[in-house]
């Protein structure tokens, strides 16, 4: 986990921020074309963003490794990504100190049900299933998951 340096999102990040977004869902579904979902997401982005979402990055070295979106206000974690070459490094641990830094007694997230490997993850961090649902922008079946803290 050493090495990477986590701070708040700047505008001159987005190329990097997209880059990663694109390359971390490519890993898990290569048959959807991200690519052509780029302009989607830099308006769902901005979006969030807009409705109060802080965005955390993280850089190892000079390189832009990952970031996590966490609304306070809902306490929402909309996006989570880690760049593949950091997949299994811990990287996603440091981003989700950082989301709960923001959110300390509550945080709310959708994955999908077919994502095993991020499934695993919020399951290791401590999240359960709460509910479950179908993306109707996707059509995949998704779970609505909870972290609370414990005292």
């Amino acid at each position: 986990m050493s090495g990477f340096v986590i701070r708040p999102f700047r505008d001159a990040d987005m190329a990097a921020l997209l880059d990663v977004w694109e390359a971390s869902w490519r890993a898990t579904y290569p048959e959807i074309d991200f690519a052509g979902r780029r302009d989607w997401f830099t308006g769902h982005f901005a979006a969030l963003r807009a409705a109060g979402a802080e965005v955390f990055t993280a850089e190892h070295g000079s390189a832009f490794a990952g970031f996590v979106t966490v609304n306070s206000a809902t306490n929402d974690i909309d996006q989570l990504a880690v760049a593949p070459a950091h997949f299994g490094g811990g990287l996603g641990a440091l981003l989700m100190e950082k989301a709960r830094a923001v959110s300390p007694l509550r945080l709310t997230l959708k994955v999908n049900q077919s994502n095993t490997r991020a499934l695993r993850f919020y399951e290791r961090e401590g999240f359960t299933r709460i509910d479950e649902g179908v993306n109707p922008q996707s059509g995949r079946a998704y779970w609505a998951m909870e972290w609370k803290k414990v005292y």
